[in-house]
Formats: structure tokens, sequence, C-alpha cells
């Protein structure tokens, strides 16, 4: 198992899903853990899971808001050394109706929220030659997929981010990577089978296995696959794995 010892590892979206997944392991593997997200009583929850998690509120959309809530974070826990950004939301609809306003949103949680988090650590990893950013993005990075075009868009930013960061920080002992995974099993996940209900009239086993239809292996991802690869890439094994776009899906992509 990865040590992650003396390590400060920040999770944006850490309340819930994967965030909350990918924090409760870090700290298991000894690290300290700040929890990023904007509601109070989902962090605080995770937080009771083990005393090496702090947690922040936070916007990631706000730039002057990340900021500081980094700066709270070294207050909890000291420099910070590996940052997570996991924050996410998806919204469905049809390209021809997508608004401004909605791509505006996809685009300012989705991508400029990595950007906003990665700018606010990155000075102090470099300046100690070591650091892991690492991004949860989605197959949505790596193919198109119908009626979340804005959402697609700002994951293949993401994913264009982290291979261009691999050029620039390439020598710099930080490394930039995004985890890319299929449709895993959280809160969001029920959301959009929901929806689906919804607007097409399914049933909940068969909106689910129309999801699932894409994964060779017929299933969905699950956190701790999503938390394990997170892993990985802050140990020593990894150290040479930069600007990648790890795909979790079973063989889709």
């Amino acid at each position: 198992m990865t040590d992650l010892t003396g390590r400060h590892v920040i999770v944006s979206g850490g309340g819930t899903g994967v965030g909350a997944r990918i924090a409760q392991d870090m700290a298991f593997a000894g690290a300290r853990v700040t929890i990023l997200g904007r509601r109070e009583a989902p962090l605080k929850e995770v937080a009771k899971q083990h005393k090496y998690i702090g947690w922040v509120t936070c916007d990631v959309t706000d730039p002057a808001a990340v900021k500081d809530a980094v700066r709270q974070a070294r207050g909890l826990n000291g420099a910070i050394d590996v940052a997570v950004a996991n924050a996410g939301a998806a919204d469905s609809v049809p390209f021809a109706k997508m608004t401004p306003d909605h791509l505006t949103a996809m685009l300012s949680v989705n991508l400029a929220g990595v950007v906003n988090l990665w700018q606010a650590v990155l000075p102090e990893m470099q300046s100690a030659e070591w650091g892991r950013l690492v991004a949860v993005a989605s197959t949505a990075g790596l193919k198109g997929y119908p009626y979340v075009t804005g959402y697609c868009a700002a994951k293949h930013g993401v994913v264009g981010l982290v291979r261009a960061l691999a050029h620039e920080l390439g020598t710099s002992g930080v490394t930039a990577n995004a985890i890319c995974p299929g449709f895993i099993e959280t809160p969001m996940l029920e959301r959009s089978i929901a929806n689906i209900v919804e607007k097409t009239g399914m049933s909940e086993e068969k909106a689910a296995k129309s999801l699932t239809r894409g994964n060779p292996q017929g299933r969905f991802i699950q956190t701790d696959e999503v938390s394990g690869t997170a892993l990985w890439l802050c140990s020593d094994a990894a150290r040479s794995v930069n600007g990648h776009a790890l795909s979790l899906s079973g063989g889709e992509v």
C-alpha cells in the first residue's frame, strides 16, 4: 500500500462520492487530508471518519475563495503535497438548447475549478521539488456522449490541461495526471438515472443498463477503483507517469 505519511493532501469535492472515498483512503495511507466543498454538513461527516481529515468550505469556481481555502488548509495541515481536483457536475441538455449560462457553468466547475485549485498550490510544490496534481475527469474527456456537450468540452479541457502541464512542469518534480472513469456508482449517478427515468419513462433498471451498455464489463465503476488509482499516482512507482489520462472504463476507451 502507498505510504503517504507526512504528506498533506487536499481534495476538492470531498464531501460525497469519489472525493469522500479518496479523502478517507489517503488518510488511512498516512496523509493529513483537507477536504473542500460548498456544503459544511457533508464535509463534517467525512471528517468524522478519520482523525487526520480536516475541512474547509469553498466554491472551486471562485479563484479568490480557493486561494483563501488553501491558506486555511495550510494552517490546518502544513504545506500541500498533493492536490486532487475532484469537484464536478454534469447536466444533460441537447446541444441546440444549451445556453451560454449552461456552458459557463459546466466549464466553471469542471475545468476552471481544476485550474483554480492547482494554481493555488503549485508554487509550494515547485519549491519543494515534489508534488502530485491529480484531476478526476471522466471518459467524457476521452470520447463524446450525446446531450452532455458542455460537460464533454470541459472534461476534454482537463485532459488537454494535464498534457500541457506535463511538459511545462517536466523537470520540476511535480506531475499532472487525469483519472478518467466511466459511470461511477455515486449520488451523481443516481441523479443521472433519475433524469433518464423522468425524461424517457424507463424503469430504473433499464435506465441503469443503458448507462452500463458501453462498458465491456457491463458494470459501473466503484469509488475504490478511482481512489486506488489516485493513491498509485502519489506513489514513487508512478514518478514517471505524467500528462496521462488514465481510463477506468472496463475497456470502453
